[in-house]
This record gives structure tokens, C-alpha cells and sequence, in this order.
């Protein structure tokens, strides 16, 4: 039996560099009150971004989380730290939510992906 769980999940896309990501990584305090709801419109605020390309997420149960967010330019990256309702939500992420944070901006050169083939996996030996 796979100890991975039944729901689909895969990384964005390999896209073709060059392109931008940032790197969100944050380690959350006690206080979560709104956090959950303000997350979500986030996560809808920046698909509303030109040049957005997708998110990647992870989080551990004792409150590590990394975001990955990709853009296409540095225009993109630029509208997105710009946005109003963003920064009123990085407010509030420091005076709340969060116990610290690093941020990363990187300019991605070379991508690439790999997907296995379910159908190539050999059976069993059994």
C-alpha cells in the first residue's frame, strides 16, 4: 500500500527561463485568526497578475511553510509586491501571523521536470 495519499498533486510546470520566482518561507506564530481566509484571497489576487505562472506550497505540522511563487518578468514580480490589498496583508502578516519569514527573489535560468509514466512501472515480483 502507497503511503502517499489518493489526491493528485504535482509541482507548476517547468517553464521556458528565463522567468522569476519567489520564495516565501515562513514560520507561523500562535496568533492564526483570518490568516486561513486572507490566504485564499491572496492565492486569488495574484492569478489576477500578468505574467503570474503558478504556485508551489508546502507546510509542515509545526508551522514551517514554503511558498513558490513564479512570474514571467520582473514587471509581474514588481505589480505583485505592489498590490494594495498585498501589502495590507504583509501588515498584518507581521504584526500577527507570522514569527519570521525570509523572502527570496531569484531570476530562474534553466528548468526542467519529470513526470514517471504509470503505465512504464513494472509489476510487482512477487
Amino acid at each position: 500500500m502507497s503511503e502517499h495519499p489518493e489526491v493528485t498533486v504535482a509541482p507548476v510546470q517547468a517553464f521556458e527561463p528565463p522567468y522569476y520566482v519567489a520564495v516565501f518561507t515562513t514560520v507561523s506564530s500562535e496568533e492564526q485568526d483570518g490568516y486561513a481566509e486572507t490566504s485564499a484571497r491572496m492565492q486569488e489576487l495574484v492569478q489576477e497578475v500578468p505574467g503570474f505562472l503558478g504556485m508551489d506550497h508546502a507546510g509542515t505540522p509545526g508551522g514551517l511553510s514554503v511558498t513558490a511563487a513564479y512570474f514571467r518578468d520582473a514587471d509581474a514580480l514588481t505589480e505583485w509586491r505592489g498590490n494594495a490589498e498585498h501589502r495590507e496583508a504583509q501588515k498584518r502578516g507581521r504584526a500577527e501571523w507570522y514569527q519570521s519569514y525570509t523572502l527570496h527573489i531569484a531570476k530562474v535560468e534553466r528548468s526542467h521536470a519529470f513526470t514517471r509514466a504509470e503505465a512504464t512501472l513494472a509489476p510487482e515480483a512477487g
